[in-house]
């Protein structure tokens, strides 16, 4: 009797520690310690990143503000009496600013 409860909290740890070797394994986590150990290879891999990003950033930026520009000029082609008005004058600003 209390061998078989023996062995079943034995089978019960192992499927645990299983389940922890999967989660484990799934986590990548003997990739990430690696890692750890090469911090020349960690400093790089961030690097790329953070430049990976900013341009991603600027290029979005770029292309979100010249839709807007367009957009904005295409209300003033169509003459409405006060936004046109007031578009224009925000649209020469920004043109002002871009020439350097």
């Amino acid at each position: 009797m209390r061998e078989k409860a023996l062995e079943e909290d034995i089978d019960a740890l192992t499927r645990q520690v299983e389940k922890l070797a999967f989660y484990l394994e799934k986590m990548r986590l003997a990739e990430y310690v690696e890692l750890l150990h090469k911090p020349r290879r960690l400093f790089m891999i961030n690097f790329m990143v953070g430049v990976a990003r900013g341009l991603g950033t600027a290029i979005g930026i770029a292309f979100l503000s010249s839709v807007l520009l367009y957009i904005l000029k295409q209300i003033i082609v169509l003459n409405l009496p006060i936004i046109s008005d007031f578009i224009a004058a925000i649209v020469r600003m920004v043109m002002e600013k871009s020439h350097f």
